[in-house]
């Protein structure tokens, strides 16, 4: 499958309109792999981004076993959502970026029910079928929630593990409870409006001129991918990540940096702190002027701080 034919006729139009030079060179470099799981009989064409450092860097790093970084979106995103923090990290360090089942521009087969059990097991068989060593876990949003949680499942599989105002405390709503007929078609087309995308992504933001018409356009490419809706129902009917809490990240063991945005405006700050609390071998880094997405708004500091403690 070459680069961009996983992109629909509708996508690929809308692709046009990026003009952020970082999210346009991101786009071009996805690439799409066939990943055999046990959740299907047929593989599952799951796509991703690997940057490896520069030779002489990538060299130390085979010498020093240094892991490589895997990054995990959040809700309804894709790995574009890396558009800023990727050139900083690969400059120095391996790292690869994947669209979890049921989101991004993954494959989304009918027969499955995109849990996050059936995401975790896609998870693993992506990584041992691309990585097959220990590595760095970086998760956003949502994806901290899926990273603690093939963390807890696949310990072995992780070398550090990496929170960027992450999911996954006992305090999110069961949204489940509305995604009935015909409430979940639509509440999926409401989250689907370019209007209510623009007012999210201002609300991830501090400083609200980040919420330009190339974010806009970089957080709606997934959207029109064949059954995009279908997976957001069943990815909310299944309850998501609500059966995590701080008794159950107190299991976490490897070393575990917690970063986060002062002004969170989506998950707020307090959860920083629990993590902290929580996560025996683990510490807290602030990003000030800062909200829900520090990779976006203050991806300098957010790399400064990954690689510091790698």
């Amino acid at each position: 499958m070459s680069r961009q034919s996983f992109l629909p006729a509708s996508s690929q139009t809308l692709a046009q309109s990026l003009t952020e030079e970082t999210s346009i060179n991101l786009l071009q470099q996805i690439q799409v792999k066939a990943i055999a799981t046990s959740l299907s009989p047929n593989p599952i064409p799951t796509t991703y981004v690997s940057r490896t450092a520069p030779t002489s860097e990538a060299s130390q790093d085979a010498t020093t076993g240094t892991p490589p970084i895997l990054l995990l979106h959040g809700f309804d995103s894709s790995v574009m959502e890396f558009r800023r923090l990727l050139p900083l990290l690969q400059q120095q360090h391996p790292t690869w970026l994947v669209d979890l089942l049921g989101f991004g521009f993954t494959q989304r087969s009918s027969a499955l029910s995109f849990t996050p059990t059936e995401i975790k097991q896609h998870l693993y068989a992506t990584w041992k079928t691309l990585i097959g060593g220990p590595m760095i876990l970086v998760g956003a949003s949502m994806g901290g929630a899926a990273a603690l949680d093939f963390c807890l499942t696949y310990p072995d599989a992780v070398a550090k593990l990496i929170l960027l105002d992450s999911a996954g405390l006992d305090n999110a709503p069961d949204m489940g409870k509305m995604m009935v007929p015909p409430l979940g078609w639509m509440a999926a087309e409401f989250l689907r409006n370019p209007w209510v995308r623009q007012n999210i992504s201002r609300a991830a933001y501090f400083d609200k001129s980040l919420a330009s018409a190339d974010a806009l356009t970089c957080s709606r490419l997934h959207t029109t991918c064949p059954d995009w809706r279908r997976a957001m129902i069943a990815f909310t009917r299944s309850g998501g990540y609500t059966f995590l809490s701080e008794t159950t990240v107190k299991s976490i063991t490897c070393p575990t940096l917690v970063i986060w945005g002062r002004n969170d405006e989506i998950l707020g700050t307090d959860d920083a702190e629990k993590f902290e609390r929580a996560i025996a071998n683990s510490r807290l880094e602030w990003c000030d002027r800062c909200g829900h997405v520090p990779h976006l708004e203050q991806p300098e500091q957010t790399a400064a701080y990954i690689l510091n403690f790698i």
